[in-house]
């Protein structure tokens, strides 16, 4: 059995370009369905899948360890880099989509099994809308309440906000009464049964995202994420240690090396490791496997395409760290129209039942993915008042 080819199908969705990777076989009717999305460097994703193709391509595909070691170790440089990471992590993805239809069962069942029996999701406020989520402006409080409510009657009980602004190195009270009057308003629409999580999107420093964490930590969020970047590790334990929120980081996060930095330190009490960005389902499980040592949660990053969430659910039913799903399903409105799914997501709860058939369980409709050809992504830009430029 051998890699014949791998081909990457690229479909506009506003906000981000999916980039789907098909890896073909030998075998007819064989091949496997991955996801290499990464907003803003898409042509560089594609350019890299294309180069690490070389590596793989006339291999067995059943060799998964073996081939992700090629593609990390070799060509001179490691595969850490988020682009090489990115492209890596769409061919693994779709590695283990092959060796779940070889076998016939779901890839869940290839790692031992489920250990639940249903996934829990949750949702950005506005179901993926990029406006309502990523541009609702802090001062609107009562909008951040409207929703929430919105979420809740979708049947989520847990959603995601961006109730935290842009600040320069540090700022005043001004951003943190505001970032406090927006969850306010949301847990007083909501209550205390439901679930909330707030993304600073690593936009503060070290001192004001322990400011906007303290402030926060009476209304009980389900985690903080993000509060600095991931790279200031010493920042996040400090917040996490002064919090009784936990602190949730790992998205941007591609090394398994850096992980361990991070949890030696108790930087966060959830991990957020992206399966498409940080070497797919293989490099998953061994930074699983780290959290697990350290007591630490998954709660992979997901606002991507629906194979990255089929990819995170069948990590989910394997993993027994994992807490909960992030999805979204209202970015564009013909996003059911591209794939079909093998699991069935329950309206009431959101709760997701799993996959029975094999592998990731997916199909994708390549004629309605032609539709949406590649467009550049919507631009999103952050500048301080005084026209330095800041995180977005």
């Amino acid at each position: 059995m051998k890699i014949t080819g791998i081909e990457t199908l690229v479909c506009h969705a506003r906000m981000r370009n999916w980039v789907f990777v098909k890896v073909v076989t030998d075998q007819p009717g064989l091949f496997g369905w991955g996801e290499a999305t990464l907003e803003w460097h898409t042509r560089s994703v594609v350019g890299a899948i294309a180069d690490v193709a070389e590596l793989v391509v006339g291999e067995d595909p059943r060799r998964i360890e073996h081939l992700w070691q090629m593609m990390f170790r070799q060509h001179f440089w490691h595969g850490s880099g988020v682009v090489r990471s990115t492209a890596i992590s769409g061919i693994d993805i779709a590695l283990w989509d092959i060796a779940g239809k070889i076998a016939g069962v779901p890839c869940s069942q290839l790692w031992g099994g489920p250990v639940r029996d249903w996934v829990r999701t949750y949702c950005h406020l506005g179901g993926g809308k990029m406006e309502d989520f990523y541009e609702t402006s802090v001062e609107d409080a009562r909008k951040f309440g409207d929703l929430a409510s919105a979420a809740v009657a979708d049947g989520y009980t847990a959603f995601k906000s961006m109730a935290v602004p842009p600040t320069m190195p540090l700022e005043g009270l001004k951003p943190v009464r505001l970032a406090e009057a927006a969850v306010a308003a949301m847990r007083d629409a909501v209550g205390d049964e439901i679930d909330i999580m707030v993304d600073c999107h690593a936009r503060p420093s070290p001192a004001m995202g322990l400011r906007f964490g303290q402030a926060l930590d009476p209304y009980g969020l389900y985690f903080f994420e993000e509060p600095c970047w991931p790279e200031c590790i010493d920042g996040l334990a400090m917040i996490n240690d002064a919090l009784t929120t936990p602190v949730a980081t790992g998205e941007r996060v591609t090394d398994i090396a850096a992980f361990r930095d991070i949890f030696a330190r108790r930087g966060c009490e959830i991990c957020q490791l992206d399966i498409t960005h940080c070497g797919g389902l293989t490099n998953a499980r061994r930074i699983a496997a780290l959290a697990e040592a350290y007591r630490i949660s998954l709660a992979p990053h997901n606002p991507q395409g629906p194979v990255s969430t089929a990819a995170s659910l069948e990590f989910g039913f394997s993993q027994p760290s994992y807490i909960i799903c992030e999805t979204v399903h209202q970015d564009v409105p013909w996003r059911a129209d591209v794939v079909e799914e093998g699991y069935i997501t329950e309206p009431e709860g959101r709760i997701v039942r799993p996959n029975t058939r094999p592998g990731l369980g997916i199909s994708i409709n390549e004629d309605e993915v032609r539709k949406h050809p590649f467009e550049q992504e919507l631009p999103q830009q952050v500048f301080y008042r005084d026209g330095s430029a800041g995180d977005w």
